[in-house]
């Protein structure tokens, strides 16, 4: 059973939901999109339903607001270091499938893999509870149901708009009290698109002969190196350490890690001047074999969660779906 209720009604509730947790959705940016006089469909808070955008895939993925793109580790002094403080309040996300199952694929690396975790990860991650956004048909270059993120089960509460009304299922019972007094009075439960306009057919018996193809040289032409691709990938979670040193004192300053991309110059340099995948085609081979290879031999799914993000934003028009293709 569920609520179908009038905006205002849920915006009420969500003003409660707001006392004690930050809650973020895919909303419009007036005039921050790539191109002079658009705008950009990102994620930010929100007071207000009718600031959520459901028709539109956002550019950026929800990664971002656990994995930031810039965060300070800690503060130092000559003497001494500081982590930053916490934030208390729990968060709310408005997310797709896709989304809440990158999630997944981002406790594996930051959680899961090994013996030390990821504190200031699992910090913010443990406070993270997800309302379920649904998916009519889809975008163009969506491939969520090959990889089988298509559906999710990790939801808190699922909202779905319907011409002035909002339905909705509880399914956290920590959420529950914030529908007091409502009569539950349809009945819903949470819709899963179930064919992509495009359905790539993904790599199932990849061989060392993969990694000597000559189909990664394509890629060393064409690529840019721009690092957009990992950018928006809700997924991706390479990152490198930046120590700032403050100019009022040189002794003094912090640690932050900051968003790396395994397809820009410079990622793989180490010292002495050694450095691995020195051009595109080698680091588009990383890429693709660690999405749909390395981890899920390590974990036994793919790393990909078919957001299509990285194909709709390349400036040069590569597309992984149909790079993936020619690997079998």
């Amino acid at each position: 059973m569920g609520y179908r209720l009038e905006i205002e009604a849920f915006n009420a509730i969500l003003g409660d939901l707001r006392r004690n947790f930050r809650v973020y959705a895919p909303v419009k940016m007036k005039g921050k999109g790539a191109f002079a006089g658009t705008d950009l469909v990102a994620y930010g808070e929100i007071n207000k339903f009718e600031e959520i955008v459901f028709n539109q895939r956002s550019a950026y993925s929800a990664k971002e607001i656990v994995f930031k793109p810039v965060e300070t580790m800690f503060y130092f002094t000559e003497n001494e270091y500081q982590q930053p403080a916490v934030q208390s309040q729990n968060i709310l996300i408005f997310a797709r499938p896709c989304d809440i199952n990158a999630y997944k694929r981002l406790d594996e690396i930051f959680i899961n893999n090994g013996p030390f975790k990821d504190s200031s990860y699992q910090q913010q991650r443990e406070k993270v509870k997800f309302i379920l956004m649904e998916c009519g048909e889809g975008f163009d270059s969506c491939f969520c149901v090959a990889t089988g993120t298509n559906v999710t089960d990790d939801y808190a509460l699922l909202v779905r708009p319907t011409a002035g009304f909002v339905q909705c299922q509880v399914k956290d019972p920590e959420l529950k009290p914030y529908f007091n007094g409502l009569n539950e009075n349809i009945e819903i439960t949470p819709r899963f698109i179930e064919k992509n306009q495009y359905t790539p057919r993904l790599p199932q018996n990849i061989n060392n002969d993969v990694f000597n193809s000559p189909l990664w040289q394509e890629y060393t032409s064409r690529c840019t190196g721009c690092g957009r691709c990992n950018f928006v990938c809700p997924t991706c979670s390479c990152f490198t350490m930046q120590d700032i040193f403050y100019r009022d004192n040189e002794n003094c300053g912090e640690r932050r890690r900051v968003w790396a991309s395994c397809m820009v110059d410079g990622f793989s340099e180490m010292a002495g001047g050694h450095a691995f995948r020195n051009n595109q085609g080698e680091r588009m081979r990383f890429k693709v074999m660690h999405k749909f290879y390395d981890f899920h031999k390590r974990f036994g799914y793919h790393m990909c969660v078919g957001c299509g993000r990285c194909d709709h934003i390349c400036p040069e028009y590569i597309s992984i779906t149909k790079c993936i293709e020619k690997l079998d």
